[in-house]
């Protein structure tokens, strides 16, 4: 029962975080809220672990030199402990929507504010502040994991544009369930507009 409890902490801890002041709009919130809670069966078993704004996603490369960008690889990381102590905190980082690790390995710094790895999924909810370079760069660096799927969504819209690293899948929308390449669903049918 312990676990549980401590579970539905972490999961509210997920949920406040997003209610800091920001320039979205509620729905943006709603959006992600949602997306975590339609997972909390496999985050309660410990079958996967979801993260957004609190915790950032690191990458090795430059911004300005696009050619250069990609997500840590973890598995090829020889000496975990050299990384998460002298590497991970010297890399550039990027703030997804939400983020969830369920098949794939991350690896998280001390402070748990820094994550690497190549996500399951990967949300983005662009509102108008994401200017289209912003957008541009995003989709460049989480195309470069194959092993990535992620998904973008305008923050007026029911639209879903969907990607597994470099290819385009079918686009979905919000007035039916959700469902990765793997098989997780999210219902966001509520928040259709």
């Amino acid at each position: 029962m312990q676990g549980t409890h401590i579970l539905y902490e972490r999961i509210d801890n997920i949920m406040e975080a997003y209610y800091y002041p920001m320039s979205t709009k509620k729905r943006h919130n709603k959006i992600i809220t949602v997306l975590v809670s339609s997972i909390v069966d496999l985050l309660r078993k410990k079958e996967a672990d979801a993260f957004h704004e609190e915790c950032a996603l690191v990458y090795y490369g430059k911004q300005k030199v696009p050619e250069s960008v990609c997500l840590v690889d973890v598995s090829k990381i020889e000496d975990i402990n050299d990384f998460r102590d002298n590497v991970i905190g010297e890399l550039k980082y990027v703030q997804p929507d939400f983020v969830m690790f369920k098949d794939n390995p991350y690896l998280e710094n001390k402070e748990d504010t820094l994550t690497a790895g190549q996500p399951d999924l990967i949300v983005e909810v662009w509102s108008k502040g994401n200017t289209k370079d912003d957008r541009a760069f995003l989709q460049y660096l989480y195309a470069t994991s194959e092993i990535t799927e992620h998904w973008y969504i305008e923050q007026d819209s029911n639209k879903v544009e969907c990607y597994l690293g470099k290819n385009k899948l079918s686009d979905q929308y919000l007035t039916n369930i959700l469902v990765t390449q793997k098989g997780i669903k999210f219902d966001l049918r509520y928040l259709a507009v």
